[in-house]
C-alpha cells in the first residue's frame, strides 16, 4: 500500500480518468432535467432511512418540508437540484433491506404509519442501488483496493443512472479517534468519493476527509466538500446559548450535560473512544463561543429502549451582576433520525450546487449544519445562518 491511496495534486489537475467518469455519464442536453445522486456512506441506517423515505415523501406531496432549510425562500433562487430529481445510493454492511428498515422506523414512531407502504416503489429503487461496504471482518484487500472498490460503485452509480453527479454523503455510525497511519474506514469512503470526483459531506464525528493522508488529495482535487457531525439538538442549542452569555458578558462557571440514547448512536457510542470524539465537537463550541472552556463534560449513556429517541441534559452554572450565582437547565428530548435527515439533504443540495458552479474545496459557508465546521467557520448559530444566506445568494445562476 502506497502513502497516497488518492490522487495527487498533479494528476488532478491533468484531468485523471477518476473526474473523467463522473463527467463522462452527465445526460445529454436534450435528456430532460439533470439528475443528482445521493450516495450514502450506512444507506440502510436511520438516518439515512429517514432521509429517503422523507425526500420521497415531500417530493410527492405527502408531507411538507419542515426542517428543510433548503427549500424555504431565502434558497428559492439558489439554482438546487429540485427533490425529485434526487437519486439515493450508497454502502452498507448490512444487507436489511431499506423497505423492511422503514417499517421498523414506523413501528418505533420514527416515520408515519403508512409511509414505508405507501413508497415502497421508491424504497425498493433505492435498496437496489445500495451496494455492500467494508472492510469487514476477514477481509484481506488492501486500502487501495478497497478504495478503488468504493470509487468504482460510486462511479457505476453515476454512469447508470445518467446523473450528472453524486454527493457522498457519510451518516454511518461515529468511529474512534484512529491511532497511526492506517486509514479508518470513514477515511476509505473520502478518498473514494475523490477518486470516484464525488462531492464529500461528512455528517458523523468520524475523521473522514481530515486524515492527514487524504487532506492534501481533497485540497488539490478541486471537489468541494464540508464537515464534520451533523449539530441536531444539544449542540445546536449549545451555539444559540453560548453566545447569549458572552454577548450579555454573563460568566459561565461551569457548563456540563448528559445524553440518553439508543439505537446505532447509542451502541457505537458505548465505546469510549468513539463517544471521545463525539464530544470533542461539542466542548469545541462552547470554546470558541465562550472565548474558553469551562468546567464541565459531556455523558452519554446508552439505553437501547429508547430506539431513535434520545434526551439532552445540560446544567450551566453562572455568575451575574456582583457575583450573584445562577443556574440555567435546558432539556432536549427528539428523534436524532427526523432531525438529522432533512440537514442531510440539504447538505447534499447545497454542496452539489457547489459543484455545478465551480466551487471547491472545504465549504466552511455550511457550519450552519456541524459541530465542527471546516476552517474559517464561526460557532455561533446566528453568525453561522447569515454566512448561509450569503452562501446562497453566491450559488444563484447568474442571468
Amino acid at each position: 500500500m502506497s502513502a497516497e491511496p488518492v490522487p495527487s495534486a498533479t494528476t488532478t489537475a491533468s484531468g485523471t480518468a477518476w473526474h473523467a467518469a463522473a463527467e463522462s455519464a452527465a445526460p445529454a442536453a436534450d435528456a430532460g432535467p439533470a439528475r443528482t445522486g445521493i450516495w450514502l456512506i450506512g444507506a440502510r441506517g436511520s438516518v439515512a432511512t429517514t432521509a429517503v423515505t422523507g425526500c420521497a415523501a415531500v417530493a410527492a406531496g405527502l408531507h411538507p418540508p419542515t426542517g428543510m432549510l433548503t427549500e424555504t425562500p431565502p434558497f428559492a433562487r439558489a439554482g438546487l437540484p429540485p427533490l425529485s430529481s434526487l437519486v439515493f445510493g450508497g454502502h452498507d454492511t448490512v444487507d436489511c433491506p431499506l423497505p423492511k428498515r422503514a417499517e421498523e422506523l414506523a413501528a418505533g414512531g420514527v416515520l408515519p404509519h403508512g409511509l414505508p407502504t405507501a413508497l415502497a416503489a421508491e424504497l425498493a429503487a433505492a435498496d437496489r442501488e445500495i451496494a455492500a461496504g467494508g472492510p469487514l471482518p476477514g477481509d484481506t484487500r488492501t486500502e487501495d483496493q478497497l478504495v478503488d472498490a468504493f470509487a468504482a460503485d460510486m462511479a457505476d452509480f453515476v454512469r447508470r443512472g445518467g446523473l450528472a453527479r453524486a454527493v457522498v454523503v457519510n451518516v454511518s455510525s461515529t468511529e474512534p479517534v484512529p491511532t497511526g497511519t492506517a486509514l479508518p474506514p470513514s477515511s476509505l469512503y473520502a478518498a473514494a468519493a475523490l477518486r470516484a470526483g464525488c462531492p464529500y459531506v461528512n455528517f458523523t464525528p468520524s475523521t473522514g476527509m481530515h486524515h492527514p493522508r487524504v487532506q492534501e488529495a481533497a485540497l488539490a482535487s478541486g471537489l468541494p466538500y464540508a464537515g464534520r457531525d451533523g449539530k441536531t439538538g444539544q449542540t445546536l442549542l449549545r451555539s444559540v446559548l453560548g453566545p447569549m452569555f458572552a454577548q450579555r458578558a454573563l460568566t459561565v462557571r461551569a457548563w456540563s450535560g448528559t445524553n440518553l440514547l439508543g439505537g446505532g448512536d447509542g451502541a457505537s457510542l458505548a465505546d469510549p473512544a468513539a463517544a471521545a470524539a463525539k464530544n470533542a465537537g461539542k466542548e469545541r463550541v462552547l470554546a470558541d463561543t465562550l472565548g474558553s472552556a469551562p468546567e464541565g463534560e459531556v455523558h452519554i449513556d446508552d439505553v437501547p429502549a429508547l430506539g431513535d429517541w434520545k434526551t439532552a441534559w445540560d446544567h450551566i452554572a453562572f455568575d451575574g451582576f456582583l457575583g450573584s450565582r445562577m443556574v440555567l437547565q435546558t432539556t432536549w428530548q427528539g428523534c436524532d433520525s427526523a432531525l438529522a435527515a432533512p440537514l442531510v439533504i440539504d447538505l447534499a443540495r447545497l454542496v452539489a450546487r457547489a459543484h455545478e458552479a465551480g466551487l471547491g474545496g472545504p465549504r466552511p459557508e455550511l457550519g450552519f449544519y456541524f459541530k465542527d465546521p471546516d476552517g474559517g467557520a464561526s460557532s455561533a448559530l446566528a453568525t453561522q445562518y447569515e454566512e448561509l444566506l450569503a452562501f446562497a445568494h453566491a450559488l444563484e445562476p447568474t442571468r
